[in-house]
């Protein structure tokens, strides 16, 4: 267990939980990652526990979305150009050995998804396309098939904090359900960790339920992270809307509010362009690149893409509507939590991490995974992390009657007399991840001022009251955004060059120096160091 700078694991009541349950694996999370891993811990055998925050199959990004999927035949060629593109596109961070593996997963599962009936389109020749999924048939399958595995759902039911025993193995969960305010205990013996990442609550179409919940909890442990610094993805979309599908914008002019053409914008440097842009005027786009066949195949692609602009009677084909970057954090940036081995293990005995909870670096290195990579990821180590989990609660048997202890700290514990406004908090994180000229443009002494700010934050909130259990799910939120703000701006910090998505004006060039993975570790005192990666 890594080593810890805040509160120490506090003893958990036994009569603490209105519902207690047991089981051999929890799943946090109910996205593709999460019901991935619900249903392989359950096909070893193991009692399977999944808690979602939202609903299990509507929640999260992909659930109302198309979403790519990196898919490759097992062609040795294919294989070996789609590794390439991405590792040199990812400032060589990546390795080609997880890329194999997830490769193989993903052709192994899609094939699972075809079998279990989901309706892949047909080309021309009359096979499946399976480079694509669309959200809602996926997520409900994919509930639809872990009820059938006999995984027990919790649905609307966050996770609060995380469960401990004596020795620091994690043991469970507990938390809320939003709806009845009732309190949950899962006494288990292994957690997968697959909240999702963190959009900062940027208002990206799905992202409201990632919070970085995870992260928090999984830190308060003893977890650590890589590649932090790689989280300042943003998301191009209407400005009125919150679809930040960004493909349909490769047949896009970009225009400045005159109506002349901003040049460059739909180059390889077009967002940088647009977000320098946008910190001083407003930006417009149409779609008028776009012939007939192509808006046809755009409407069946991705419907929700057009919603927005039907509710306000625009045509984005020949109108020009203005746009704007959303935030979208972890979820389409690389962090997350550092896994230790190929079962998706983190660095705490019986905790394990899958999706955009885990670091991408594996596969994406500092380039976004955003779409078909994700995707891929998630079903994959997903996969990999129930099978897991379900392994160590085997080899590892827990009993009812061991010492269990309450790792959570931030929010839920504490000796002040004022409990902190966490709306207030959301919004003066946000004041220091949104900005462009902060976040996407980065400079030592911004990143060192938005620390100053934050890391006071920080100890505010520390010696805050505890939240009551209406405001409990919120005052976690906020302190997830923050640590996560924290970590991510500390790593970014610590990365003097530009590499991938983390661009620093005041050092412009890659360095081969720094061909390394920055961990970042801690609350309180938030520890950087490095992570040689093999030739």
């Amino acid at each position: 267990m890594g080593a810890r700078d805040f509160n120490a694991p506090t003893a958990l009541s036994g009569a603490a939980g209105s519902k207690q349950l047991e089981a051999d694996v929890l799943v946090i999370g109910g996205g593709p990652a999460g019901t991935w891993a619900a249903i392989s811990a359950a096909a070893q055998g193991a009692r399977v526990v999944l808690a979602d925050k939202g609903y299990c199959g509507t929640s999260g990004a992909t659930a109302p979305s198309g979403t790519g999927v990196w898919y490759v035949e097992p062609d040795s060629v294919l294989r070996n150009a789609a590794k390439a593109q991405r590792y040199d596109w990812g400032g060589q961070l990546a390795e080609p050995a997880w890329m194999d593996r997830v490769l193989d997963q993903t052709y192994a599962n899609m094939q699972q998804l075809a079998d279990w009936g989901y309706p892949f389109p047909l080309g021309d020749d009359g096979l499946q396309r399976r480079t694509s999924l669309q959200g809602p048939d996926y997520m409900r399958l994919m509930r639809k098939r872990a009820k059938a595995a006999g995984v027990r759902i919790l649905d609307h039911s966050p996770a609060l904090e995380l469960l401990v025993d004596g020795d620091g193995t994690v043991c469970g969960a507990t938390g809320i359900q939003r709806q009845t305010l009732e309190s949950w205990v899962v006494r288990a013996g292994a957690v997968v960790i697959a909240t999702g990442g963190c959009a900062f609550l940027s208002r990206a179409l799905g992202c409201n339920v990632l919070t970085g919940d995870g992260h928090l909890m999984a830190a308060e442990a003893g977890a650590d992270f890589s590649g932090m610094e790689f989280s300042n993805a943003y998301g191009l979309g209407a400005a009125f809307g919150s679809v930040t599908k960004s493909l349909f914008y490769n047949w896009a002019t970009f225009y400045e509010e005159d109506g002349s053409v901003l040049e460059g914008a739909g180059s390889s440097r077009g967002r940088s362009l647009i977000a320098s842009a946008l910190q001083t005027r407003r930006v417009f786009a149409r779609l008028d690149q776009a012939d007939d066949q192509v808006r046809g195949w755009m409407r069946s692609a991705q419907p929700n893409f057009f919603l927005p602009f039907d509710r306000i009677g625009v045509d984005p084909f020949s109108q020009r509507f203005p746009i704007t970057l959303r935030l979208e954090g972890t979820v389409r940036g690389t962090g997350g939590l550092r896994l230790r081995s190929p079962d998706c293990a983190t660095s705490v005995a019986g905790l394990y991490a899958a999706g955009d909870a885990a670091t991408r670096e594996l596969i994406c290195g500092a380039f976004t995974g955003g779409g078909s990579h994700n995707a891929a990821w998630a079903l994959s180590s997903g996969f990999w992390a129930g099978t897991g989990a379900a392994g160590f609660a085997k080899s590892n048997p827990h009993t009812a009657s061991r010492q269990v202890l309450r790792a959570g700290g931030v929010g839920l514990q504490g000796s002040g007399a004022v409990r902190s406004d966490s709306e207030a908090l959301i919004r003066a994180v946000q004041a220091e991840v949104f900005p462009y000229e902060r976040n996407w443009f980065r400079r030592g002494d911004l990143l060192a001022d938005s620390l100053s700010r934050l890391d006071a934050l920080w100890i505010q909130l520390r010696q805050a009251a505890p939240a009551d259990a209406a405001q409990a799910v919120r005052a976690r939120e906020a302190a997830a955004l923050l640590a996560t703000s924290r970590w991510m701006y500390r790593s970014a910090l610590a990365r003097p060059e530009t590499r991938g998505m983390h661009r620093r004006g005041d050092h412009a060039g890659t360095d081969p120096a720094q061909r390394h993975r920055l961990v970042s570790a801690g609350l309180d005192e938030v520890r950087i160091s490095r992570e040689v990666i093999a030739a």
